[in-house]
């Protein structure tokens, strides 16, 4: 066999479990995988066959290891495990490896280690370094009856369940064996058993877990050079990325894995716009990814960026900028336009209006101005915040230039009831607020977005003149018009494909809306309004964007364990949270398929020892890399304290600004606020305190204006479920007097927690 042409690839199942492995046995896999795809044959590899296997061969890596591949055709192998030598030939009767007849993907089981998961005894928590709200263990069924005695052995492999497993999978009894099998079982076997087991119906299965993922023809199970290229066998073959699995160093590998379920999302032909939603960790923001650079491959050749993909902050662009360089490379890049959507606005309100350089004030900012106008004027029966959230929301919101206009303005959701006196006062003030900032020669960002906005949908507006005229016209240009507006009357974009959505403000949505052809495929929209950290609720409708019917929902999550996600969504409450298009939209059915500890809760005296022990903590993780560790606080100010701290204990910090983590190498620290699309394998979450979270100024308005503190008390809900579900190993809460009311749920399951 010659070397030349040899195809060496790698099971997503053995990607895991080399990662386990010690560090000098990845060096040798890497090394192991070069001298194989130059000759297998060579004498020091020791390729055989293995006993009772027609498929199955064993190789050495080193002296201790050995690597299993299933050869798929004379020079196309595929690495399914890495094992010690003692464990390779010891139960090779059980070694199972088939072609999944639903999925057309390959799937390999070690029953042996399935078996030992199962059976082993689940670990005691280990001692945190203070004293923890210690996690009350979870109730076992009072039965011993098996979890899935219901369904028979038919509906499981109709359903996708590895058939090699169905003895097993009708012996469990508890949700510790469950998800031990889960752990070491293929991908749609894991996903099929934990939604059985959480209520759903076969049918529902059928079509939400299975349907998704099934092969689209007839599926020959003997043909596994065919399988191998299906989307349901997960592989890895390029050395970079095989690096990468070796070495660990992006532990989020479902950052780069496209599920068939989001392939279909991907590259479905939608007749106008479409929204993508989901809890945390589902992967929205690589389906936006892989949704531009599907539509950029079916471009026509040329040189410029007619898709836009934007965010709601700088942030996040960069972030999306660097992943889609990695899913690309720079030839996609070239034709991808990438901007926070405040920048994008800013460049067209330049262009349209170069001497405009008022220096930009954020919303803090403004707000005092608004206090500093009412304490001018002596106004003390208005609240600076609700005139600043009147005046974006619906003054700037609804594009508002008149007193007349604006007591005909609608004011859904705003809560508070205003007369008509209170809206000429309102209006008054507003006015005087405008003009202040003009002498002071500076605007806001929602000033910003509005005239953009505007210009934008001007430009359109002037578009669709010329195409009428065009068609009045039998198709023929008027060449004066043409001739006079050059190149500016055209759409900005072909495409937009908008990350975060939920936090996009109205006047952004109105510019977006403007920026392309209302077409098929102009815009894709992903995001999940539990996650919505700011103020800006819209419904998209009313704004031009009219997504009912082309609206999908991801509810698997492949960051968050089970436990995190558990905890997580006990901190929603019973909040209702909307879809951006009038109605409600709920996470039920939100799951996940990874299993880790509960999170820990941690109460202590002050916030002075609550630092000291998160710096223990840190230290009792030992060699962890601190980028893998965060830390979010309520404030800005108890950030730099923390930092501190941990500088004192001798553990380098980061603090996360607005342009992300200002440094390399640290653990990082910032505000709830800032955490916004990142994950950690510890995230630490400190100060949820009364008064801290949300702050005491929301709850006094509980009575004054019950809207208000209704929507204050959901934002500052989403911003600790948010912070939350950036954990991926591990969740740790902190808090010191009195627990943010938020947590009440979770310390009641806890009963140590009450005294």
């Amino acid at each position: 066999m010659t070397g030349k042409n040899v195809t060496l690839r790698l099971l997503d199942k053995a990607d895991r479990e080399i990662l386990k492995l010690p560090r000098p046995v990845k060096g040798a896999i890497y090394d192991f995988q070069h001298k194989f795809k130059t000759n297998p044959d060579s004498a020091g590899l020791r390729l055989k066959q293995l006993q009772g296997h027609d498929k199955l061969h064993s190789a050495r890596v080193n002296d201790e290891y050995r690597a299993l591949l299933l050869r798929l055709a004379d020079d196309d192998w595929l690495i399914v495990s890495v094992k010690h030598r003692k464990d390779v030939y010891a139960h090779l009767d059980r070694l199972t490896y088939s072609v999944n007849r639903v999925t057309g993907g390959i799937e390999y089981v070690d029953l042996q280690v399935v078996h030992e998961s199962v059976l082993r005894p689940t670990a005691p928590p280990t001692a945190a370094p203070t004293e923890p709200v210690e996690p009350a263990p979870p109730a076992e069924p009072t039965t011993s009856r098996p979890l899935f005695e219901q369904w028979s052995e038919e509906q499981l492999t109709d359903l996708g369940v590895a058939p090699s497993l169905v003895p097993l999978v009708a012996a469990l009894t508890t949700e510790d064996q469950l998800l031990g099998l889960v752990e070491y079982a293929p991908q749609l076997t894991g996903e099929v058993l934990l939604a059985l087991y959480d209520g759903k119906t076969y049918d529902d299965v059928l079509e939400q877990v299975t349907g998704p993922v099934a092969a689209p023809e007839p599926v020959d199970t003997e043909d596994f050079q065919a399988a191998v290229e299906r989307p349901a066998t997960i592989v890895t073959t390029t050395d970079d990325a095989l690096r990468e699995a070796l070495e660990g160093e992006d532990f989020g590998r479902w950052k780069v894995f496209l599920h068939p379920t989001q392939a279909k999302l991907v590259g479905r032909d939608y007749s106008g716009p479409t929204r993508v939603g989901g809890g945390p960790g589902t992967g929205k923001t690589i389906v936006a990814l892989h949704r531009v650079r599907h539509l950029v491959e079916r471009l026509p050749a040329g040189r410029s960026k007619p898709v836009l993909l934007t965010t709601y902050n700088k942030n996040l662009a960069a972030d999306l900028r660097s992943r889609l360089l990695a899913l690309g490379g720079e030839t996609l890049l070239s034709r991808v336009e990438i901007s926070h959507v405040d920048q994008l606005a800013l460049r067209t309100v330049r262009e349209a209006e170069p001497g405009n350089r008022k220096r930009i004030v954020d919303e803090a900012q403004a707000v005092r101005e608004w206090r500093s106008l009412l304490d001018e004027l002596g106004e003390g029966g208005w609240d600076a915040e609700f005139l600043h959230d009147e005046w974006t929301q619906v003054i700037l919101g609804q594009a508002i230039t008149s007193r007349t206009d604006y007591f005909r303005a609608r004011r859904a959701g705003r809560g508070r009831t205003v007369s008509r006196a209170e809206r000429a006062e309102i209006w008054q003030l507003a006015e005087r607020f405008t003009q202040r900032l003009d002498r002071l020669g500076v605007q806001t960002w929602d000033q910003i977005a509005e005239r953009a906005a505007q210009l934008e949908v001007t430009r359109a507006r002037r578009i669709q003149a010329i195409d009428q005229q065009r068609e009045e016209a039998g198709g023929l240009d008027n060449v004066h018009v043409a001739d006079g507006s050059g190149g500016w009357l055209r759409y900005r974009y072909r495409h937009i494909v908008v990350d975060e959505a939920q936090d996009l403000r109205p006047a952004h949505w109105k510019m977006l809306r403007a920026m392309t052809a209302p077409d098929r495929n102009d815009l894709f929209l992903v995001g999940d309004t539990h996650q919505r950290i700011y103020k800006n609720q819209v419904t998209l409708g009313s704004l031009g964007i009219n997504i009912r019917g082309r609206s999908s929902k991801l509810s698997l999550s492949y960051r968050t364990t089970r436990q995190i996600l558990h905890s997580a969504l006990n901190l929603l409450g019973e909040e209702t949270y909307d879809d951006l298009d009038g109605s409600s939209e709920t996470l039920a059915g939100f799951r996940s398929v990874l299993s880790g500890g509960v999170p820990d809760l941690h109460r202590l005296d002050d916030w002075q020892n609550e630092r000291e022990a998160i710096a223990a903590l840190i230290d009792s993780w030992g060699q962890v890399p601190h980028e893998q560790i965060a830390i979010a606080v309520p404030t800005n100010q108890m950030a730099s304290e923390a930092a501190y701290t941990l500088a004192q204990h001798g553990i380098s910090a980061l603090e996360i600004g607005p342009d992300g983590p200002r440094g390399d190498s640290g653990v990082h620290i910032g505000t709830m606020f800032r955490f916004k699309g990142l994950e950690y394998r510890h995230m630490i979450i400190a100060g949820v305190t009364d008064g801290l979270v949300p702050r005491a100024n929301v709850r006094q308005r509980r009575t004054t204006d019950p809207a208000r503190y209704r929507a204050e008390m959901q934002r500052a809900r989403s911003l600790l479920f948010v912070a939350a579900t950036r954990a991926r190993d591990s969740l740790d809460v902190f808090w010191h007097g009195e627990p943010s009311p938020f947590l009440t749920e979770l310390i009641q399951v806890r009963p140590s927690a009450a005294v």
